[in-house]
């Protein structure tokens, strides 16, 4: 288990609890930091950051639970587990309404918080991943021109070349060049990857 490109924020105002987490998880190769209040954490954190986040529910200041909500107001795609030394179930189902991965009592079973935060870890991988990708299809879709644009859209409401020719009052030609160019900028192997693609960046079929 390693954690090179991952950061886990350990957020308590306990600095005992902050350092042995802290030393449990350094001891399994990963990186940590921590923070004593939520607003510290909220100062340092990266927007592109992988990683994870185990924040104590009863903080003086910010709680966990206002933490989570700032959390979800700013989007942040780190996946949060909650840990506190005073949990209820009403407080436990709140948490988890407002995004929290899990949800663990003082003392913390270890090695179960410790494969909850692989999980979380591998969820923040994907998270990045799915975001890089996003990313990458809104600059493709962006490098398309106002022609391409019409003929892809021509394209993906599934019409043929001669009928997207006579709807924009174009050769048959300029709309295979266009076509082309579109597959092309898009990365698309075929009409049927093409219409993939550009679903998921968020045209409608309609």
């Amino acid at each position: 288990m390693t954690g090179e490109d991952a950061v886990i924020h350990i957020v308590d105002d306990d600095r005992a609890a902050r350092e042995g987490l802290g030393f449990l998880l350094s001891s399994l190769g990963l990186r940590t930091v921590s923070h004593g209040s939520a607003a510290d954490l909220l100062a340092t954190l990266m927007p592109d950051e992988i990683g994870c986040i185990l924040a104590d529910v009863r903080m003086p200041g910010m709680t966990g639970l206002e933490l989570l909500e700032e959390l979800e107001r700013r989007g942040c795609p780190l996946p949060v587990i909650m840990i506190t030394g005073h949990g209820d179930v009403p407080m436990a189902v709140r948490a988890m309404r407002l995004g929290a991965m899990d949800f663990f009592e003082k003392p913390v079973n270890g090695m179960a918080l410790v494969d909850r935060i692989r999980e979380a870890l591998e969820l923040s991988r994907t998270r990045a991943g799915a975001e890089r990708e996003k990313a990458q299809l809104a600059r493709r879709v962006a490098s398309l021109t106002s022609r391409e644009v019409e003929v892809a859209q021509g394209v993906l409401r599934g019409l043929q070349n001669k009928q997207i020719a006579h709807e924009l009052g174009i050769s048959l030609k300029t709309v295979e060049v266009h076509r082309h160019n579109a597959m092309e900028k898009m990365g698309a192997t075929s009409a049927a990857d093409l219409v993939r693609l550009l679903v998921a960046a968020g045209w409608s079929t309609g």
